[in-house]
């Protein structure tokens, strides 16, 4: 979902200046026609502003509606690559032309910087090369990073009812993004990150060589699995370890409000999210809601939870770690995991699975993103504070940030912080993700919302990690920094991205 070439510190990012765009167009097209393999004319898969179809190619892959506005940047034009060709045409072209290239996979960066930029741009979409090539002998598929996460899901389970991938909830996202930042989803606990489940690659580098990972060596392979690859290369394709899951899983989601004693589950939960069973995968949904009884505005929570396994020894486990949530059997639903793909999605019951294949989110929204990460348990009074914050913030408007808590330990306590750049691992509670959306278009009104979320982010600053005050890489926001690719490009980015890699990830990121 996130692929961009703003990443880290741009240290190899494609960013050119043209001397004159006006005079050189032509050469441009005529460079990525003479670039492109024979078999795979470039005519059909260029789309310049006076293209009829320029506007739709451009948004069909727009997740943010925030960088959707008219006076949102657009690129010069849009390559919407179907060969390997294409891609080495297109970074050949940028260079010789000095025109900065966006990578778009999926279109689910936060930012959209993906797909807009205040230089003159165009856009390499790959949304076209998705490929999925599932083996169950070897337990294992390549993948082509313009294919969806859902694609990828419902791929697999073609072939097995027993094996899946841990990557994230919402199903739209493009692999190339998703993966290269870290991918994480509800199976973390049990297998850890989708980058710690990735075993090959296919690249092309910035000059315009394919490479496996023998070729690129190790370095640069595991840049690309958690660092942003679009800093390094253009991917083309990830193969991935399938992991094994139950026939049958569990799912639930219970709500309480804070009459509802949420306050005592959301302490409760931060004790024991993180030491469950590796099975269990807890997350927690904070939002302001209208009580339906006393007309009031509070706050529920909601415990949104898989399983891997089936009820009875979800309730037995449950039991014995967090009998305060009174889980009963009622509240614990059965399916198969394909199908708990789709409950993730908060689509209803019954929904067919075949839902994972639609490219579209169902509905689209302007939003702002932050994430923190928790090492100690909040107090109960910080709590009750962070409440009342979230009351007041609500009013008057519709929407607030909504905090989301995504438990870690399991598996992910037990993986090195240097074994990928994503050095999150052992001593976080959770990680947590603040969500503001809104439906109103305008650059003022997105202003308004934004700072919502900045005051709640900042209002958090006594209770989460510190010094530095970390961040994923795949939820990145450019308030923490940004990278202008002079001579201060390692101040510049190590300010912010110490925050997503920590120091020595950072600095080694910096010398591959």
């Amino acid at each position: 979902m996130r692929t961009s070439c703003l990443a880290i510190a741009s240290f190899l990012a494609i960013f050119f200046i043209p001397l004159s765009w006006a005079t050189s167009y032509e050469d441009f097209i005529n460079c990525l026609e003479d670039n492109s393999h024979p078999s795979y004319p470039t005519s059909s898969i260029i789309y310049t502003r006076d293209n009829p179809s320029y506007s739709s190619v451009l948004q069909k892959y727009i997740r943010n509606l925030r960088f959707n506005e008219t006076t949102t940047p657009k690129p010069l034009l849009i390559i919407t690559a179907l060969h390997a060709s294409h891609i080495q045409a297109s970074i050949v072209c940028a260079k010789q032309h000095r025109l900065q290239m966006k990578i778009r996979s999926g279109g689910h960066d936060y930012q959209g910087i993906s797909y807009w930029s205040e230089n003159p741009f165009f856009v390499l979409d790959l949304f076209k090369l998705s490929a999925i090539n599932v083996s169950i002998e070897t337990e294992s598929a390549w993948v082509q990073t313009g294919a969806t996460v859902g694609e990828v899901y419902y791929r697999i389970a073609e072939k097995s009812k027993t094996h899946g991938f841990p990557a994230g909830v919402e199903p739209t996202s493009g692999v190339g993004g998703h993966f290269s930042g870290g991918g994480y989803g509800n199976m973390m606990r049990k297998y850890g990150l989708s980058v710690d489940n990735i075993i090959d690659a296919e690249v092309i580098d910035v000059n315009g060589r394919i490479l496996d990972r023998e070729a690129m060596g190790e370095d640069l392979f595991w840049a690309i699995n958690g660092g942003g690859a679009s800093s390094f290369v253009v991917l083309l394709s990830y193969k991935i370890k399938l992991v094994q899951v139950p026939a049958k899983v569990t799912v639930f989601n219970v709500t309480r409000t804070l009459e509802q004693n949420a306050t005592n589950l959301v302490y409760r939960w931060q004790h024991v999210a993180d030491k469950l069973h590796d099975e269990i995968f807890i997350r927690l949904i904070l939002k302001v809601i209208n009580d339906s009884s006393s007309g009031q505005k509070t706050i529920r929570a909601e415990f949104f939870t898989l399983f891997l396994g089936d009820s009875n020894q979800l309730l037995s486990l449950m039991d014995h770690s967090f009998p305060e949530l009174g889980l009963t059997k009622s509240n614990c639903k059965e399916m198969s995991w394909l199908e708990s793909v789709v409950y993730y999605t908060s689509s209803p019951i019954g929904t067919p699975v075949n839902a994972l294949l639609r490219r579209t989110p169902l509905v689209l929204k302007h939003f702002k993103r932050k994430s923190d990460y928790l090492k100690k348990p909040i107090p109960k009074k910080g709590l009750e504070s962070i409440f009342k914050k979230m009351l007041e913030l609500e009013a008057p408007v519709l929407e607030v940030p909504m905090l989301t808590f995504n438990p870690y330990g399991g598996k992910m306590a037990r993986i090195s912080p240097l074994a990928k750049p994503f050095p999150h691992r052992k001593g976080n509670i959770c990680k947590i993700q603040y969500a503001t959306d809104w439906n109103e278009d305008g650059v003022e009104v997105a202003k308004h919302y934004v700072e919502l979320t900045r005051k709640l982010y900042d209002y958090m600053s006594p209770y989460v990690s510190k010094s530095p005050r970390e961040s994923f890489w795949n939820y990145r926001g450019l308030d923490l920094g940004i990278n202008h690719n002079g001579d201060d490009s390692y101040t510049q980015g190590a300010a912010y991205g110490i925050k997503y890699f920590k120091a020595t990830n950072f600095n080694r990121l910096v010398m591959i």
